[in-house]
């Protein structure tokens, strides 16, 4: 059973890509899932006006930010990760 010789290996040539700038990737991400930035923003607004509140000694309103911070935390985390199925639906098909 005498089998030729293996076929020269030859490296695959490499993808190349355009160099992309913070910006640019920036706005590329956030139109492929708008809802993380939008979700991002929330939990900043809510987070700074529940330490205004806490600063103010509102201390029912402050509680119910932080508690409204943890569902914005939450949406956030969500949006990634639908962001995420949805992204590798997308690339198998």
């Amino acid at each position: 059973m005498a089998a030729g010789p293996p076929p020269p290996l030859e490296p695959s040539p490499l993808p190349t890509f355009s160099e992309e700038g913070f910006v640019e990737k920036f706005v590329r991400k956030t139109r492929e899932n708008p809802l993380v930035p939008l979700g991002c923003l929330c939990t900043v607004g809510v987070l700074a006006y529940g330490i205004i509140c806490f600063k103010k000694g509102q201390t029912r309103r402050s509680q119910l930010m932080m508690r409204a911070r943890v569902v914005a935390q939450g949406f956030t985390i969500a949006a990634l990760v639908g962001g995420m199925v949805a992204t590798t639906v997308k690339s198998r098909q």
